[in-house]
């Protein structure tokens, strides 16, 4: 039976109700899968919406969720909901004394707490009062679980039945640029961008799979995964930890998967290792028959044989790394946007990608540009951030929603992203650079892993990078060789005062755990700026293009 959609908790409830054997969730645990039939799923969540409605103030009724991706985070998720509150997820990447920070201003009271590697750093950090409700994968914590909560209940509520205009959830963004802040999510503006994503992600169509894996914090991962799974009846797996990523993933085979270009490339990388680098693997390609097999096997080998929707997201892709999963039958679609209207702004469609661009705005939008920013007007932009005005303000322009990027349409409609404006620099001889776009085309090589590219007050700019494992594995005069052939497809590229005049190799990778990449996988510039900022003068005047650090 088909939804017609309604807010996410209905939709949840409808499928619990007119499919209540199928399976909605599969918590991996080893080699095997803990399922729950939305059956089974509604009956903890009315349960727990039930204990979280009792324990509620009347003025407050933000809830709390930090845990990594599991069965129990989309439980937790929908009891809030269920129980009238509002849900307030926090990445579980952050380290205490950033925990405390967005905690106390969300205004949580309550707080749930599942998989954590820094467990007992986070607990020091939570406000005394706060009731804390432990989910499964928390073993080592006996008081006030999930289970004793869910035992105990037995006379069980009605779920709240949520007004458009009600705010079900604050998402923090993840603090690319500084202090996150509280996006207002409206109950109204999830069902619009639902209705809106009906055709595209197959939303009308039985036995969906998806794979949750990027953070649930993130409004993608939300929309993509548990959104979408609700709207169309389908069933959630998810990840058991990154060593058991590659299995879990090929176990589900979903049929909508949501990747950041840093895991395509982690794919590609791996691929090409696999074959000895891309010569083997075009060798390999080009034979009859076998060629048509192998590519079939490595789709099929990822997890992907049955995907019909491949999205990618978050940060910008090169369109070479596009064209190459072209030739390995995966047309991955990009889509645009940012927390604040829900990550709707633009969509590649599927049958008519254009490389370069972002694809075309959605139907449901206006975009517009203005002194080269991209803005849109929508009826699911958010209606501000969280106690916070001033921001609030300072992010519209009359109904335009201003996203901080620069930008242009095409003659075909097509949305085209420049870079963040914030992230422009000015040379000591005065010109701007974009390094966005310079990053982009540096990362199209399979010698780089990560770039930033820095020149603030320098003559020129300079790209600071890690080498992939591919090129680890090159002897240093072959590195430099290619090194200097990235150097070279540059000049042709782009204007004189935008010319890399050094690429300094660092041996520390960004991560999320030293602060140099957001938890969805996107370097925070300043960050890295911060640590390496005390040796540009003395790189740029070195003698060589290439220096080891």
């Amino acid at each position: 039976m088909i939804n017609t959609y309604q807010g996410h908790i209905e939709n949840f409830l409808h499928w619990a109700e007119n499919t209540p054997k199928n399976i909605f969730l599969k918590q991996p645990k080893g080699n095997q899968f803990k399922d729950y039939t939305f059956a089974q799923a509604a009956e903890e969540v009315s349960k727990m919406g039930t204990y979280l409605r009792r324990n509620f103030n009347d003025d407050k009724k933000h809830v709390g969720i930090i845990s990594k991706n599991c069965a129990h985070w989309v439980l937790a998720d929908l009891a809030i909901l269920y129980a009238g509150g509002v849900s307030v997820p926090f990445y579980p990447t952050l380290t205490g004394e950033q925990f405390k920070d967005v905690y106390i201003h969300s205004d949580c009271q309550i707080l749930f707490v599942g998989k954590l590697d820094n467990w007992e750093e986070i607990k020091t950090f939570i406000p005394e009062g706060t009731v804390v409700i432990h989910m499964s994968d928390q073993p080592n914590e006996q008081q006030n679980t999930w289970e004793q909560i869910i035992l105990k209940e037995k006379k069980i509520v009605k779920p709240h039945s949520f007004q458009k205009d009600e705010v079900i959830s604050i998402i923090y963004t993840s603090g690319t640029t500084g202090t996150p802040k509280g996006v207002l999510i409206t109950s109204g503006s999830v069902l619009i961008g639902l209705e809106a994503a009906r055709e595209i992600a197959f939303l009308n169509e039985k036995n969906n799979r998806f794979i949750s894996y990027l953070p649930l914090s993130h409004v993608a991962e939300r929309n993509l995964v548990e959104f979408a799974a609700t709207a169309s009846g389908g069933t959630i797996y998810f990840v058991e930890n990154l060593q058991t990523f590659a299995a879990n993933l090929q176990a589900a085979e979903p049929t909508h998967f949501l990747a950041v270009p840093r895991i395509w490339l982690k794919f590609q990388e791996t691929i090409l290792l696999k074959f000895k680098g891309q010569k083997n693997l075009d060798r390999i390609k080009s034979i009859p028959i076998v060629g048509k097999l192998v590519i079939k096997l490595i789709v099929k080998k990822l997890g992907l044989s049955k995907a019909k929707l491949v999205v990618t997201g978050a940060a910008p892709i090169s369109a070479d790394l596009l064209q190459w999963y072209q030739g390995m039958g995966l047309f991955i679609q990009e889509a645009y946007g940012m927390t604040e209207n829900l990550g709707l702004i633009a969509v590649m469609p599927r049958n008519e990608i254009k490389l370069g661009t972002v694809g075309k705005p959605w139907d449901i939008c206006e975009v517009r540009i203005e002194d080269s920013e991209i803005q849109i007007k929508s009826k699911y932009n958010t209606i501000g951030y969280y106690k916070n005005p001033k921001a609030t303000q300072e992010i519209y322009t009359d109904e335009w929603l201003k996203t901080g990027d620069s930008g242009v349409l095409d003659s075909d409609g097509y949305l085209k992203i420049i870079g963040r404006i914030k992230d422009n620099f000015k040379t000591s001889k005065g010109f701007y650079v974009s390094p966005a776009t310079l990053e982009n085309e540096i990362q199209t090589s399979q010698l780089i892993d990560q770039v930033c590219v820095v020149g603030a007050d320098l003559p020129e700019p300079m790209a600071l990078i890690i080498l992939s494992p591919l090129a680890l594995e090159l002897a240093k005069e072959d590195l430099e060789k290619g090194i200097e052939e990235i150097h070279q497809d540059l000049i042709p590229k782009f204007k004189h005062y935008e010319m890399i005049k050094k690429f300094v190799v660092l041996t520390e990778p960004w991560t999320v755990e030293n602060n140099c990449m957001t938890p969805t996988l996107k370097i925070k510039r300043l960050e890295i700026e911060k640590i390496y900022q005390r040796h540009f003068e003395d790189w740029f005047k070195h003698k060589n293009l290439i220096i080891y650090s």
